[in-house]
């Protein structure tokens, strides 16, 4: 493989190629080289996204509460990422932006950013149903049907705005005041900003279908924990399903039917499937164990590879840079000492851009692969969703005062 100025020129033999005679050449004889790996749904870098002042919040940009210098960053490139959707948690009906980042080496969350082709930062919507979203809050849903209402009611506004955002484009005087929040759901009505939907019962991913039908946005479905009883049904609607695959609910009631063969139905039924790590949910270093229990519970190897790269890919709308080998596209490869779905595989280098962010060979990026970080080096500790409601419980007990 031949990678000029970040991109791949070309793949082939070598004694097909015509190898520049000043090309730095780096043997890799022996080894397994793919694709860097592409979760859809991550929360790395010690985010903050929406508050408690209501449930919904298009406003809200994760991209303003990114910490690169958070340790998950390297835990991740030490598993084989190359490319994360960042957002925000599923608290809320609908929690803000979500920003898609390549995992350079970098001093701020700048320098992460992918851009699309106009120079815009790339990202999408994040909602969620279920149970998250419910709270005893007087602007929150109590009840599944209750955020239901609240979001068709939520998208109408949006339809309302960006109507009259059109209109004005022939008199001035019609345009509405400037709204941040509702500017990024023309976005998501316009089918330039993808919902990234949290979403675990098959009633409620059956919410979620009704909902982008009716008003035609483009969705990827996450978690999907019931997936395998509706997908038929989600393959019928042709929405992608990011999901994943972990040894036990955890406790989360409405995750209680997850299975391992999930991933398989819903192949066999023609859905599309990516996987993703919910990091901090599982550690991006074991991202290749999602795509080997999908194998155990059915799926095929050639499905499980594709969920951890190209699909995730195509659910960002990034299939055309990244997400496989091939001319033209960026040089985000990881090299492997075997077989990618095997617990005794490790990830030797990960490479973006044709720059080596990762080598197991060095000390500092040793520490990070084997779990240890050595004395000096930041943790991150992370309570996830018990950090909310703890936070909740205490300003409840203590009238707000804390």
């Amino acid at each position: 493989m031949i990678v000029r100025d970040g991109r791949i020129e070309a793949i082939g033999h070598v004694d097909e190629l015509a190898v520049p005679r000043d090309a730095q050449r780096v043997d890799l004889a022996g080894r397994i080289l793919m694709p860097g790996l592409i979760c859809t749904h991550s929360h790395i870098g010690g985010i903050g996204g929406a508050d408690q002042s209501g449930p919904i919040q298009p406003d809200v940009r994760v991209y303003d509460s990114i910490n690169v210098r958070d340790s998950g960053f390297r835990r991740a490139v030490a598993g084989g990422l190359t490319t994360l959707n960042i957002m925000s948690g599923s608290g809320h009906l609908l929690s803000g932006q979500t920003v898609y980042v390549k995992l350079r080496r970098a001093e701020t969350i700048d320098d992460l950013l992918i851009h699309d082709e106009d120079g815009w930062i790339m990202g999408g919507m994040k909602m969620a149903n279920g149970t998250n979203p419910i709270r005893d809050r007087a602007s929150f849903p109590g009840s599944r049907a209750r955020a239901a209402a609240l979001m068709r009611q939520f998208f109408i506004k949006a339809q309302e705005y960006r109507d009259r955002v059109a209109r004005a484009e022939e008199d001035e005087s019609k345009r509405p005041a400037r709204d941040i929040g509702m500017d990024a759901m023309i976005e998501v009505l316009d089918g330039r900003r993808i919902v990234h939907f949290h979403t675990h019962r098959h009633d409620d991913i059956m919410t979620v279908l009704r909902l982008a039908e009716e008003f035609d946005f483009r969705v990827v479905l996450h978690h999907v924990s019931d997936g395998w009883a509706v997908a038929d049904e989600i393959a019928a609607a042709g929405v992608p399903s990011s999901i994943i695959l972990i040894d036990a609910p955890g406790g989360k009631l409405e995750a209680k039917h997850l299975i391992l063969e999930t991933a398989g139905i819903m192949e066999k039924a023609g859905a599309q499937i990516a996987f993703h790590t919910d990091d901090y949910i599982t550690d991006s270093r074991l991202f290749f164990r999602m795509a080997a229990l999908g194998v155990r519970g059915g799926m095929s190897r050639e499905g499980a590879l594709r969920a951890l790269t190209i699909n995730g890919a195509k659910m960002m709308d990034l299939e055309d840079r990244i997400g496989s080998l091939e001319p033209g596209k960026d040089a985000d490869f990881i090299v492997l000492d075997g077989d990618p779905l095997s617990v005794y595989t490790k990830v030797l280098e990960t490479w973006i851009e044709g720059e080596r962010v990762f080598d197991r060979s060095d000390e500092k990026d040793h520490l990070h692969a084997v779990g240890g970080y050595g004395a000096g080096y930041d943790q991150m500790p992370y309570f996830c969703c018990f950090q909310q409601y703890m936070s909740a419980l205490i300003q409840q007990q203590t009238g707000g005062q804390q």
